[in-house]
């Protein structure tokens, strides 16, 4: 079995010089060893998570099968066939909370395609949710603080969203 020769860390540059990435020797690790029982708790996690996304599924189903219900008691009950303000807010409600649902159950089958947490799904869910509840809001009986706090959160998660989906455009020199 051929050895072969020890990599040497680059020396720090001096100021003035400038080194590229290629000049830099390429220093590669020993891959690494997984335990047993890490497998197996990964085995149990990955397990868990797809039970997860055929319970949400149900949780889907059944929240389709409550926004009918609630539209049909709703449309039968008097004046036949009216719906007023309320009624319509409380159907965007059950409406939002399966769209809610459906935004989780994305997120669950990124984790499980891609093994990592999709934040800014994450975070455009959270965003969601935040919209329900204000679309649901009836500002007549609302403590003032409670008001603030909600638009502080939304702003935050507003402002989140903005940041993780920025990408800055390069300038443009103009050409002589």
């Amino acid at each position: 079995m051929e050895s072969k020769p020890p990599v040497r860390p680059s020396s720090p540059s001096r100021p003035g010089t400038s080194r590229t990435t290629r000049d830099e020797p390429e220093v590669k690790l020993a891959p690494v060893v997984e335990d047993g029982l890490l497998k197996v708790l990964h085995a149990v996690i990955h397990f868990a998570v797809r039970v997860l996304a055929v319970l949400m599924v149900l949780v889907i189903l059944w929240g389709v099968a409550d926004v009918v219900y609630v539209i049909y008691q709703r449309l039968i009950a008097e004046p036949f066939m009216m719906l007023t303000v309320s009624d319509i807010l409380l159907i965007f409600g059950s409406f939002m909370a399966v769209l809610i649902a459906i935004e989780i159950f994305i997120n669950i089958t990124l984790y499980i395609k891609h093994d990592t947490l999709p934040i800014k799904m994450v975070i455009a869910t959270a965003l969601m949710a935040v919209a329900r509840k204000v679309i649901m809001l009836d500002f007549k009986d609302l403590d003032p603080a409670y008001t603030v706090g909600i638009a502080a959160v939304t702003v935050s998660l507003g402002l989140t969203y903005w940041l993780i989906s920025y990408k800055p455009q390069p300038v443009k020199t103009e050409e002589r």
